[in-house]
């Protein structure tokens, strides 16, 4: 019984799985049938597009072509119209070609016609001074100098008449105003005669003190004159010696220090050095002052600060002996005075007297003559060109000289030409020791020079990493070579090139 199940079972089992096989296939083959159908849609789709795709593209390339033929024929229109203008232009340009030929030939055929009549009127006018030079006895160079010779003759008479009376009416005139003039403008202006020498004498407490500053085998004194530049003098008078040196700023700066070391007592080449820088900057401040004393006293304002400090230095500067501030100073007043009595401007003469002799107080006189120096540093400085005239001039060394170059020339004079104002001998020492000076420091590798000694030495301090001891060596004898050739001396100028080399380190 149990078997029959088993096998009904089975049975069972093996016609459902048929019967599960026979509806598989059955749906299978409906799906297939569907996918053919939609297969054959999209195809006729994809036909039908592709017929208008190939209908779209169709019609572009027909437009593309049509607006590519109507391009062309636009730009061959243009070529066209542009060649035919070139052409007209080609024309036009051949026509005047032919135009500028035909004058060009008609120009050189009148200029023919011109040169032939200039020969003849040439040969005309041979004729006619041939038959006046027969009827005269005389030819035309002999009349011309005739004539001329007589001219001359008859107007260098009259005209020699004419002056002498002239000058004679114009120099009683002029002198007699002169003398006027000149008599108001020193009769208002009077002012004390100063003369100073090159040396400086200062007194010491003892003369131990000489011993001291000296030094341990000379190296104060050595380190006190290559400071300062000044020929220290220690001889036998007594608890004093003498600062010698031809520039009055350093003479007052050494003397400083050297007042200033003596009331110290501390005296070494260190010290000396510290000392000097005070003292320098000590004068440089006094020299302030000065200028602007100097401009509050002549009465003239409104200077540059400049001016003022340059105007300061010629409290140390003097010409001939003549301190130059107050010469400065004195022909301030007398070319005021002298203004007022021409009628010209007082205030411009004022101040061009108080700045004609801005240049000597540079120390560029090498560059030029120091009126033209006084006047290039005014015109850097922008003052009126009125003034720069006169002091340019003042001496007759510009170009042209106006009313007051004039004022200042007589002022000036009138101020140097006092009994006492002013010795020959000191500016020509002056000069001798600049010039020294100069031709020293023209050299290359040369940091200061200073002339000592009453200009019978000089020495001279190089930069030791431009100038090693065997250059030192060719300097000196360089320069000794330069001072003889260059500059004219009693005895001998001795020539001592100074190359010394420091090393600085601090502790710390």
């Amino acid at each position: 019984m149990e078997l029959i199940w088993v096998i009904g079972i089975l049975a069972a089992a093996v016609v459902g799985w048929l019967v599960g096989l026979l509806f598989r296939g059955m749906t299978l083959t409906k799906k297939a049938r569907e996918a053919q159908e939609t297969a054959a849609k999209l195809i006729r789709e994809a036909e039908d597009r592709k017929k208008e795709i190939f209908l779209e593209a169709k019609e572009d390339s027909v437009k593309v072509k049509s607006d590519a033929e109507a391009e062309n024929r636009q730009r061959r229109t243009e070529i066209n119209r542009q060649e035919k203008k070139l052409n007209q232009k080609v024309e036009n340009l051949d026509r005047k070609v032919e135009a500028f030929e035909r004058r060009e030939r008609t120009l050189t055929q009148k200029e023919q016609e011109i040169e032939n009549g200039l020969a003849r009127v040439e040969k005309l006018k041979q004729e006619q001074r041939q038959q006046i030079e027969t009827i005269a006895g005389m030819t035309s160079v002999e009349a011309k100098e005739y004539l001329l010779k007589a001219v001359e003759d008859e107007t260098r008479n009259a005209l020699a008449q004419r002056m002498r009376q002239v000058e004679s009416q114009l120099k009683a005139e002029a002198d007699e105003n002169a003398r006027v003039v000149l008599a108001e403008a020193l009769q208002r202006c009077a002012s004390e005669v100063a003369t100073e020498g090159t040396v400086s004498v200062v007194a010491l407490p003892s003369d131990e003190m000489k011993g001291r500053l000296i030094g341990r085998e000379g190296r104060n004194i050595r380190a006190l004159e290559s400071a300062t530049g000044v020929d220290l003098i220690v001889d036998d008078t007594p608890e004093a010696v003498t600062l010698s040196c031809f520039d009055p700023v350093r003479r007052q700066i050494a003397r400083i220090a050297l007042e200033k070391l003596i009331k110290d007592g501390r005296i070494h080449p260190g010290r000396i050095e510290d000392v000097v820088e005070k003292a320098t900057k000590e004068v440089e401040a006094n020299i302030q002052v000065e200028g602007e004393q100097l401009a509050y006293r002549s009465g003239v304002v409104g200077l540059h600060p400049e001016i003022i400090k340059t105007l300061g230095r010629l409290r140390y500067r003097f010409s001939y002996g003549q301190n130059m501030l107050s010469h400065s100073y004195e022909v301030a007043q007398l070319s005021a005075a002298l203004a007022t009595e021409i009628g010209a401007d007082v205030e411009i003469a004022r101040t061009a007297g108080l700045l004609h002799d801005l240049g000597k107080a540079t120390g560029q006189e090498g560059e030029g003559p120091h009126a033209m120096v006084g006047a290039n540093i005014l015109r850097r400085l922008g003052m009126a060109p009125v003034i720069i005239e006169a002091v340019a001039s003042h001496h007759g060394e510009a170009d042209t000289i106006g009313i007051y170059g004039f004022i200042i020339s007589a002022a000036d004079a009138i101020s140097s030409a006092r009994p006492g104002a002013r010795q020959e001998s000191v500016d020509d020492y002056l000069r001798r020791v600049q010039t020294l000076e100069n031709i020293a420091n023209s050299f290359t590798g040369v940091e200061k020079s200073f002339a000592i000694q009453a200009g019978r030495e000089v020495r001279i301090l190089v930069k030791p990493t431009e100038v090693d001891d065997l250059a030192a060596l060719r300097l000196a004898r360089d320069i000794a070579s330069k001072v003889e050739e260059g500059l004219t001396y009693p005895g001998q100028i001795k020539v001592t090139v100074i190359r010394e080399t420091r090393s600085v380190d601090y502790a710390k």
